[in-house]
């Protein structure tokens, strides 16, 4: 019987130790300040189509859409449009990409000319999450 309680009180130390954990890195996320960002394209930069856009988010997890999780979403790229208020749905259009597989890069193929472009993070029913998850730049392609 003392050898069972031995093993039950290291399984509850184990448990709690890995719940503790848990909460840590929630609070961590928690306290990230919440920003969405172009990782190799800046303001004004002159770029040669087709170019690759990389993407970030700090303050939420990418995930697929379809799925519907606290702290989660996907990336939107808004061509020559601002962001997408909070909860409302990003349009499915040629002026609204969706990065729904979960990508956090693309390849942009755009014809000669001045962008603007929006990086725009959104729920897994593609509800915006807002100004605070938006990002808008102004490019040059050649």
């Amino acid at each position: 019987m003392k050898r069972i309680n031995i093993f039950y009180f290291a399984f509850l130390v184990l448990l709690l130790n890995s719940c503790q954990e848990n909460v840590a890195s929630k609070k961590e996320m928690k306290n990230e300040e919440p920003n969405i960002f172009f990782k190799n394209i800046n303001e004004g930069d002159t770029l040669k189509s087709p170019f690759l856009v990389q993407m970030g988010v700090n303050g939420m997890n990418v995930e697929p859409a379809g799925y519907l999780n606290k702290g989660y979403g996907h990336h939107h790229i808004i061509i020559n449009c601002t962001h997408i208020e909070d909860r409302n749905f990003i349009p499915l259009d040629e002026t609204h990409i969706h990065y729904g597989q979960g990508e956090t890069e693309a390849n942009l193929d755009l014809e000669p000319g001045n962008y603007c472009l929006t990086l725009q993070f959104a729920d897994g029913y593609h509800q915006s999450y807002g100004k605070d998850y938006s990002n808008t730049i102004n490019v040059v392609v050649e």
